[in-house]
């Protein structure tokens, strides 16, 4: 492990829209680089320009606080803060790798965020979390605070090769079944799911079934891209000294493609599964509305469930019109209650959007969607 302490210019980054994944506008990364080093991970590629050999050498924000302290305080705002979850952790970066014991600029971003009065989503793959329970109970009593874990399956030995530096599945399970006792939704990301490993009907359904038992929320799920350079490259090593037999398989799978995707007809099929089994266990797809019901103004809980509905018709196979009508509502100035009359004049609203749309500005929620979600 090489630490290099360096000051950073700034901390939050603002998203050109809310992400819908996390209910959240701003993010932060306090470290560059990760010593996780999980096998896959899509910090490697070259596009997070982290320097040195990815899992071994770190970069450590040193001014993050003091940036963050200006940066989060709505008194030097000109512009208020839009109403939605403040992230912490993922991309390129684990708030709480190992870095995080000694410099703990994770526990003193929450207590920032704490002291300003914002929700917050956190997403980590290290039980160290569980040193913050303290300041996330009580940003969960004043605001909202939820916990979301990252996973590629519940498999030991699957998780010992391709997250060599990361709690056992076991581990993390446990540590959110402690934040369930205390009163913290959680999520489980499991993303990425390893082609021809971890993502079988069996391996999939046995991930959705402990993380129910461990009191889970919801599952978001993804596949496993691959881009071309460091990332596909080190992705092959290991896969070729642990799994060699694979190698053909993945070639057949992966085509190049500039964003690491793989075939339509592999994520179709991965989809599906996913879909099938989180109906079987009953478990939400997405963050339930509950969970950001109250956090969010109305143009971008509009937009969120249109997303929402545009991904659990996708995941069925089915074609979707929800999701350009929401990119263009993330697009207007106007609150969508000012525009009521004109709805239909917003591009990818039709006559069945307008009824969805009117229906959530009335009562706050969709009756299609509560039942994609079922």
């Amino acid at each position: 492990m090489n630490i290099k302490e360096i000051k950073a210019k700034s901390i939050l980054r603002k998203h050109k829209k809310i992400d819908s994944w996390f209910i959240s506008c701003y993010a932060m990364n306090l470290y560059r680089g990760c010593l996780h080093n999980c096998v896959y991970c899509d910090g490697r590629t070259e596009k997070y320009q982290i320097q040195g050999e990815f899992g071994k050498d770190i970069e450590i924000k040193i001014n993050a606080i003091e940036i963050l302290q200006r940066e989060l305080d709505p008194k030097r705002k000109r512009k208020p803060f839009k109403k939605c979850f403040m992230m912490v952790g993922g991309g390129a970066c684990d708030g709480y790798q190992k870095t995080e014991e000694k410099y703990q600029l994770t526990r003193n971003v929450l207590h920032l965020i704490e002291k300003f009065g914002y929700p917050v989503q956190l997403l980590t793959k290290s039980t160290l979390i569980e040193r913050d329970l303290d300041v996330i109970k009580r940003i969960n009593e004043k605001s909202r605070a939820i916990v979301n874990f990252s996973f590629s399956s519940v498999d030991e030995k699957i998780s010992q090769i391709f997250e060599p530096n990361v709690p056992s599945p076991e581990k993390r399970l446990n540590t959110i079944n402690l934040f369930k006792r205390n009163g913290i939704s959680c999520g489980m990301f499991l993303m990425p799911v390893i082609p021809f490993l971890t993502d079988s009907p069996e391996m999939i359904e046995n991930s959705i079934r402990k993380a129910k038992d461990a009191g889970v929320d919801y599952i978001i799920f993804s596949g496993m891209t691959l881009k071309i350079g460091r990332q596909q490259d080190y992705f092959y090593s290991q896969l070729k000294k642990h799994f060699p037999n694979l190698i053909s398989k993945y070639h057949n799978i992966y085509k190049g493609d500039k964003w690491g995707n793989v075939t339509h007809e592999y994520y179709s099929t991965i989809n599906q599964r996913f879909d099938s089994l989180t109906n079987k266990f009953q478990m939400p797809k997405r963050m339930p509305l509950h969970l950001f019901q109250n956090i969010l103004d109305e143009n971008d809980k509009v937009m969120l469930i249109l997303e929402h509905i545009d991904y659990l018709l996708k995941l069925k196979g089915q074609i979707s019109p929800y999701g350009y009508a929401a990119w263009s509502i993330s697009k207007l100035d106007q609150p969508l209650t000012e525009t009521r009359q004109k709805l239909r004049s917003i591009k990818g609203v039709g006559s069945v959007t307008e009824k969805i749309i009117k229906e959530i500005l009335d009562t706050g929620n969709s009756s299609y969607y509560k039942k994609l979600m079922e």
